[in-house]
């Protein structure tokens, strides 16, 4: 079955390009160039991933996004913003946003950067034998690999598809320390430089849902000078569970 993908970009040479060339790595696309009816077809839709301008008619991507989370509709949204609007990629990543791609860029780049976030649509898909089957327990949270589920103090907690995966990655090595650039290429996929933000606002959206106290975390850490790391406080596992012990690359 092909991924669905739907681009909402106003501009529209920039729309029929980026819709082109998904199309021509044998995705199912549709398009919008105005933000409220993006949102719709976003809500009635079954789409696999969003490509999203921040700079939109009627409604703006940011506005989209948080409609979207708030709705708990968690595909993947990459996000394409101005060469200096610092402050909308900062938001969109707050309020949701998996990624984002700065205005100009190359087709080859959100090529890149769509099969890395599909990779892990994929996860979502698999039968649970071609997932490394394990619940994770550190005191009142448990991680839920099969299900793709976490609870804190036995309530579900609401995370984007990007938010576990990074959570899952570092709570199966717990205790490792790793760098912004490790963390972009383990979880996100690529080795860009310059993107390290992204891991920065996805880790503070990690500690705003997991921790009693953002300011002092429990689960996930600083390590001051060098990234971030998962505790191995108080660690346990379920009877089918396998913890994946080794050491960064």
């Amino acid at each position: 079955m092909k991924r669905r993908i739907l681009v909402i970009e106003d501009d529209q040479d920039i729309n029929n390009l980026v819709a082109m060339n998904l199309r021509d790595m044998n995705y199912e696309v549709e398009s919008c160039d105005i933000g409220s009816r993006g949102l719709q077809m976003a809500m009635a839709g079954d789409f696999d991933l969003i490509v999203l301008d921040v700079m939109l008619p009627e409604m703006d991507g940011l506005e989209i996004c948080m409609r979207l989370r708030a709705a708990k509709k968690l595909m993947p949204i990459l996000m394409l913003t101005a060469k200096d609007s610092e402050a909308d990629r900062v938001v969109g990543l707050e309020m949701g946003a998996d990624d984002y791609l700065t205005k100009p860029f190359s087709i080859r780049e959100l090529q890149a950067r769509v099969k890395a976030m599909l990779r892990r649509v994929e996860m979502l898909t698999q039968k649970p034998q071609e997932v490394e089957s394990s619940v994770l327990m550190f005191g009142c949270l448990e991680i839920n690999a099969d299900k793709r589920q976490v609870k804190l103090d036995t309530k579900v907690v609401d995370l984007t598809s990007t938010e576990f995966d990074l959570l899952l990655y570092m709570a199966r090595q717990p205790g490792l320390v790793f760098s912004r650039a490790q963390l972009l290429d383990k979880v996100w996929g690529y080795h860009h430089s310059g993107y390290e933000h992204t891991v920065n606002s996805h880790i503070n959206r990690l500690r705003t849902k997991l921790e009693k106290d953002p300011s002092h975390p429990e689960f996930v850490l600083t390590v001051w000078g060098v990234g971030y790391k998962f505790t191995d406080a108080a660690l346990s596992t379920g009877a089918s569970s396998g913890t994946s012990q080794g050491s960064a690359q």
